[in-house]
């Protein structure tokens, strides 16, 4: 018996190879091993696979704690609180931001945003916007050590210290984290109105259904018990006895692995607008899970469809379709003519984004074993953080940061950097500037006509925030990515204070993410990487445009 998957995907030819996939997993218990928390189905060694398996029963066990978030969250309500924002990076700050944002006139609840550029503009625009008295802000960080996340905490401990006076500023804060970690000690210190401590058995890019992903969803005003029923019911449909072919995860796990074992790597999701964000989750959960040893699935979001002839032969759709909504069916029904495989994905409603996300993820960790790799770490992450860690101690030491390696603004220089496009190429921009709506619209013009130029996959992140979802995917894959880095001056800079409440200050977020595109930039060089790098001026859409 066919999947639901299954029965409304055009593979092409590529049906035989998923089919001879599932008939090895069926041969290889691979299903049933996966749910036994066996580690050998990817690797003999246990070492960040056994204790990274939490996720998968993670829903059933966070149910128990629905009554004590929406207790908080009603207890904020009655005291005044209207806003939430977290601070956090990659997995802990990007299913809020799906919830923030699908989820936006979710009642009642706390309007969520997220916070996770270290650009100054985007901190000052949250400082201003937000009334210190009425707002409780989430530091969310697995590890309690990532810099970024502690930045914003002793930015924003320090702002509501200022207003309120240090006996209330530690109201205005929870800390999701695991056990012991520093952030752990750090609220305890700081007499935090409430610390989560999570389940230490999962990673970051797997934690939507724990503490991560439902605390700040309670508090947003989301029906978490439906959302996690939702999960609980895909579970089901994916359970340990359910055969392979019949598996919704294992079959669309093995469309993403034989896929792109035959080349079709860029999988490029297409979505319906209400649930558009859910895109930028799973370009995290799948590059940072595939993108290592030479290998990897380079996810394609938010790139707007083109007629066949502008993709080459290496891409994959899938369509995450809402019920009625036919906006994207004829322009697929033409890529499928033209013979690109595509897959649609149905929701119910918004809520299916429970299920959804155990989908994505059983299917991600089924991919690792069809692709040979290890989906549980990642190997190449710290490459840039340390790189750009040697900076800042520099900086502190002597005032300065090494010079940048900029190209000439011109479109003469980056026609050169793309004449070195290698079969299989994409080309990734990085923007370490302010997100705001008129640059990402500039990049988004910039993207498309790069994608009608070369007919290459094309993708848009903003540092640092790319550096937690697809900078493993940038250092451990094959390498044929073009990488153009776009960086623009700070004009109002935001010092960081050295400890939650100091008046002192020893860097600046501007330092931090100028060391931080520095970093990257290094580490993707040493990685044989092709860099190019332009400062856009103070005017970035302009600079943008020149190219």
């Amino acid at each position: 018996m066919e999947n639901y998957l299954s029965k409304l995907a055009n593979l092409q030819h590529y049906h035989t190879a998923v089919e001879t996939a599932l008939a090895d997993m069926t041969a290889d218990r691979i299903l049933p091993r996966i749910w036994a928390r066996d580690h050998t189905v990817w690797r003999p060694d246990p070492t960040e696979i056994s204790d990274r398996l939490g996720w998968l029963d993670i829903a059933g066990r966070v149910q128990e704690d629905i009554p004590r978030f929406t207790a908080l969250r009603d207890t904020l309500l009655a005291e005044g609180y209207t806003h939430a924002l977290l601070l956090g990076m990659g997995g802990s700050s990007l299913a809020p931001a799906v919830f923030g944002e699908v989820f936006a006139d979710a009642r009642p609840g706390l309007q969520l945003a997220v916070l996770d550029s270290t650009d100054p503009g985007a901190v000052i625009a949250h400082a201003i916007r937000l009334n210190p008295c009425r707002t409780l802000f989430i530091a969310a960080t697995k590890s309690g050590r990532t810099v970024e996340t502690l930045s914003f905490l002793k930015y924003f401990y320090t702002l509501v210290a200022k207003t309120l006076g240090t006996a209330d500023a530690g109201e205005h804060f929870i800390a999701i984290t695991d056990a012991g970690s520093h952030l752990d000690a750090l609220a305890t210190r700081l007499a935090f109105r409430e610390t989560f401590l999570n389940d230490p058995t999962l990673g970051g890019r797997y934690s939507v259904l724990s503490y991560f992903g439902m605390v700040p969803a309670a508090l947003a005003g989301l029906d978490v018990r439906l959302l996690l029923d939702r999960a609980l019911a895909m579970m089901a449909a994916c359970g340990p006895e359910v055969p392979a072919p019949e598996n919704p995860a294992a079959w669309l796990g093995a469309v993403l692995g034989e896929l792109a074992l035959a080349g079709r790597d860029k999988l490029t999701l297409v979505a319906s607008p209400e649930i558009a964000p859910f895109g930028d989750w799973i370009e995290q959960l799948v590059a940072e899970s595939t993108g290592k040893e030479g290998k990897g699935i380079l996810p394609v979001v938010a790139e707007p469809l083109g007629a066949p002839d502008v993709y080459g032969d290496d891409r994959l759709f899938v369509h995450l379709r809402l019920a009625d909504d036919t906006r994207h069916d004829a322009a697929l029904a033409a890529l499928a003519q033209a013979g690109h495989p595509v897959v649609r994905v149905p929701l119910r409603d918004r809520y299916d984004l429970g299920k959804q996300v155990f989908l994505w993820e059983l299917a991600t960790a089924v991919a690792g074993a069809r692709l040979d790799i290890q989906p549980f770490n990642q190997p190449n992450v710290e490459s840039a953080k340390v790189i750009a860690r040697r900076m800042v101690a520099a900086y502190e030491a002597t005032g300065s940061l090494p010079p940048g390696k900029y190209a000439p603004l011109t479109a003469g220089a980056l026609d050169e950097f793309l004449a070195q496009a290698q079969p299989g190429a994409y080309i990734a921009l990085q923007a370490y500037v302010q997100p705001t709506p008129e640059i990402s619209a500039a990049l988004q013009s910039l993207r498309l006509r790069l994608r009608e130029r070369t007919h290459l996959a094309t993708t848009v992140g903003y540092g640092p925030r790319f550096l937690h979802s697809t900078g493993q995917l940038h250092k451990g894959d094959a390498g044929h990515g073009l990488f153009i880095q776009f960086i623009s001056p700070t004009v109002h800079d935001v010092p960081i204070p050295d400890a939650p409440g100091a008046t002192e200050s020893s860097i600046t977020f501007g330092i931090l993410k100028q060391a931080q595109a520095l970093g990257d930039a290094q580490a993707l060089r040493d990685a044989g990487r092709r860099v190019i790098c332009f400062d856009l001026g103070t005017d970035e859409v302009s600079g943008l445009k020149r190219l």
